[in-house]
């Protein structure tokens, strides 16, 4: 018996339980997305307009990543419906770009050992990957990439440039400055083409190379027009040249050190001494003198720098900015361990950055992680303050959520005008009652999609065409929902994050 036919009796044009990853699963990202969220979802996304942090502990398959998807979709039309009150997104879900630079910058006898390296990984590395991504995405946009990193919610309103007054537009530049990380271009060639298009004229840094050349052609135009040409043999003109040129060396001396500070400090993005000198001496003095760079092992200074993304995204219309941590579990540095992925995330726990005033986090985080929160020690309280950041201790689903879930998915598949129900998959003899039960005891709809699929099709096996049999009886049923429990429990014993 075809598994394709059971569905199309039911009025299913596709398997709702085929897929287990809400990344790659249409179901879910064409049909469910908008539609169907876990009883907590409120307390998660909360308003769009004002953006709160939430911290949620969830095991594996319970849906951390649907939720990231969706407040990314939900934002996205929330900034399609107003002009004033919009939304930047930062999906900050994929950690090994910046493990790998940061790990780089390490010794050798170091970054051997993950452990020690996260160790090394402090809250003002997060604040940088955080700015990397942001101003990326910012500035494909600004620069019309045809495939912008980030959000799709990230669109820029026509003549979003024409928005920004001088000291925006400095401020856009000093952050693309340090953190702009396009793979498709080169860093100043790229920067150059902000600068272009943002429309920014350091005429006074422009006047101090000017006074060099001047006196250099003065004095060179003088030896030529008096022909006194051994004069050139003499040190004179090249005393008087240099001095001419005294300022402009000052600059480059001075911007080096300073380029060179935030080489050695922005550990999670590479940056080249050279190229960033160039780059910081095309800012007039008046400009950028005393402005903040991520050039120390502080937080001070990225404050400072995400403040100046804040102002930047208010004269483009984003009131406020959304920060998405999730897949915390998954770089190959933490490779499995809770205490690699608490050496991660401890760093971000931290009351002033989780409640910046405009500032959104929502962490999703592993289940496992909540009990190593109930161990923490006085002071990590005090500095963390989950009291105040609207903690989810548990991202659970009881019988119910996932009868409504599965049956809504079942929904989603409809074809022809159909209305296809779960209910009608299963035998009369197995009651309602039953079924709910047993959803939950599979705890996540990662477990339940996998056990329905895994039944409908072992029930399409014990069938042939010619004798078609159209629901599931309670033997196959009960036989299934055992393996399931089984296999569940097999996985729980080996303690593997979610």
């Amino acid at each position: 018996m075809n598994l394709h036919d059971l569905l199309a009796h039911h009025g299913m044009g596709a398997n709702p339980f085929a897929d287990e990853d809400a990344q790659t699963d249409p179901v879910f990202l064409g049909r469910c997305l908008a539609s169907t969220h876990h009883p907590n979802w409120d307390k998660v996304y909360g308003d769009p307009a004002k953006p709160a942090t939430s911290i949620v502990f969830g095991e594996k398959g319970a849906g951390k990543t649907a939720l990231r998807l969706q407040m990314a979709a939900e934002v996205k039309e929330h900034n399609r419906n107003t002009e004033a009150q919009r939304v930047f997104v930062i999906e900050y879900d994929d950690f090994n770009p910046f493990l790998d630079r940061f790990a780089d910058r390490l010794s050798s006898r170091t970054r051997r050992d993950p452990v020690k390296v996260l160790a090394e990984w402090k809250l003002w590395d997060h604040m940088d990957a955080i700015l990397s991504l942001g101003v990326t995405s910012l500035a494909d946009r600004l620069l019309g990439a045809s495939q912008p990193s980030g959000s799709a919610a990230n669109a820029l309103p026509d003549r979003a440039v024409k928005r920004l007054d001088r000291f925006q537009k400095r401020d856009l530049l000093l952050l693309a400055a340090c953190y702009d990380n396009s793979l498709t271009e080169a860093f100043q060639s790229r920067w150059y083409r902000l600068r272009r298009k943002v429309r920014y004229w350091p005429w006074q840094s422009w006047g101090i190379r000017g006074i060099g050349l001047a006196v250099k052609a003065a004095v060179l135009g003088s030896i030529a027009y008096t022909r006194n040409y051994h004069w050139l043999t003499t040190v004179w003109p090249w005393l008087i040249i240099a001095l001419g040129w005294a300022p402009w060396l000052a600059q480059v001396w001075r911007w080096w050190l300073q380029a060179h500070g935030v080489s050695k400090n922005l550990r999670c993005v590479n940056r080249d001494v050279h190229p960033l000198r160039q780059v910081f001496m095309q800012f007039s003095a008046r400009d950028i003198n005393n402005q903040p760079l991520p050039n120390k092992r502080r937080t001070d200074d990225r404050y400072e720098l995400l403040y100046k993304f804040q102002g930047v995204l208010k004269a483009l219309g984003f009131s406020g900015i959304l920060v998405l941590v999730d897949r915390v579990d998954e770089p190959h540095l933490i490779n499995g361990s809770l205490e690699n992925i608490r050496g991660l995330v401890w760093s971000m726990l931290d009351n002033k950055f989780l409640k910046l005033p405009g500032v959104g986090l929502k962490l999703l985080l592993p289940s496992e992680l909540s009990d190593f929160v109930q161990n923490e020690n006085r002071d990590f309280y005090q500095r963390a303050r989950l009291d105040k950041q609207n903690m989810i201790p548990s991202l659970e689903w009881t019988g119910q959520s996932l009868y409504d879930l599965a049956n809504a998915r079942v929904e989603a598949c409809a074809e022809n005008d159909e209305s296809p129900q779960l209910r009608k998959l299963f035998d009369p003899s197995i009651s309602d009652r039953r079924l709910i039960d047993a959803f939950a005891s599979l705890r996540v709809p990662r477990h339940l999609f996998k056990f329905l699929y895994r039944l409908l099709v072992t029930h399409c096996q014990a069938h042939v065409d010619s004798q078609p049999v159209w629901q599931v009886d309670a033997a196959t049923f009960e036989s299934q929902l055992a393996l399931a429990q089984h296999d569940q429990y097999e996985a729980d014993r080996g303690h593997i994050p979610g």
